[in-house]
Order: C-alpha cells, then structure tokens, then sequence
C-alpha cells in the first residue's frame, strides 16, 4: 500500500499535458469543451483531487468516439466523447498536427482517429491479464515523424490483479 501511495502522489505531481515542438499535443484522455486556451492547462494546480467535471476531469478521461459529431455523454459516467470533428477543428484552431492520448485498451497497441489527427496509445499489453492486446510505445524524430514499437502479448493467464480493481474497458469496433 505505501508503494502504489508513492506512485500516487508522484503521479499526482505531474502535468497533465505535454506539448512536442509546438505541433503535439499530448495528454491521458482526450480534449474537452472547457478548453478555449492552451494557457487554461498551465494555470491547472497540481496536486490536486480531481473533479468529476471540468477541464481537468476531460484531459484525463474523455474518450474519442467514431460515430459521434461534437460532444457526446460518455458512457463510463464521467466527462465526454467527443467525435473527429472536434479533433479537426481543435488541431485548426491550435495550429496542431496532433493529439496522442492513452486511456483506452486498443488492440493493436495503438490505433488513430479522425484521419490520422489523434493517436491512442497503450503501453500495457495483456491489460491486468484480461484482454490479449498488444502494448505499444510511440517514438517521435526531429522531423516530428512517429513510429510505433509493438509490445506483443503472451499467452493470455492470470496476474493476480484484485478483481476489484475496475478494468479501462476495450474501445467499440
């Protein structure tokens, strides 16, 4: 318990964005509808609890979502899905090329949305011993160029994860 405590408050210290070179934006969960300026996310205080709304809850826990136009409810009960026309006109609006977010367990290890404009990522593969997806580690050159390096799952078996503990649940095909 006092370990996944120090992870806790260590994780708790950390931005909650990083942008690359002015081009990438870079987050956990996804854009939200609060957010008007980049500057919002640097005046974010941390450590704090966070909310269950409001722009620091979406950068955390919004999720992209294919069949949607705008801002929908999410169906975790918490923050929005958004669809690819939010993307587009975020990345316009931003001057961004992209927006790379985790959050979800793909597949593949990673997999884009909205014509290339955004990139979930997820690095565990074999998530807690339920799921028999591949993990996946994304590289970005000089030239902003990214490329994937595929963690491959195993044999799918138990880890031994408290089964209380609530799964991120697999993204809708």
């Amino acid at each position: 318990v006092k370990l996944w405590k120090t992870f806790t408050d260590c994780f708790n210290c950390l931005p909650v964005a990083a942008v690359v070179d002015e081009k990438i934006l870079c987050m956990h969960g996804g854009l939200s509808p609060d957010l008007k300026q980049l500057s919002q996310i640097a005046r974010l205080e941390r450590p704090t609890d966070v909310p269950d709304q409001g722009l620091l809850c979406d950068l955390l826990w919004s999720d992209p979502e294919a069949d949607i136009t705008g801002w929908a409810e999410n169906d975790r009960g918490v923050s929005f899905t958004f669809g690819a026309d939010v993307v587009s006109k975020f990345l316009q609006k931003h001057d961004f090329d992209l927006v790379v977010r985790a959050h979800q367990v793909v597949e593949d290890g990673y997999e884009f949305f909205a014509d290339r404009q955004l990139v979930t990522i997820f690095s565990a593969p074999n998530y807690c011993g339920e799921f028999d997806n591949a993990g996946a580690v994304m590289s970005v050159d000089e030239s902003l160029m990214c490329s994937f390096r595929i963690l491959k799952p195993t044999e799918k078996h138990k880890f031994g994860f408290s089964a209380n503990r609530p799964l991120t649940p697999p993204r809708k095909r």
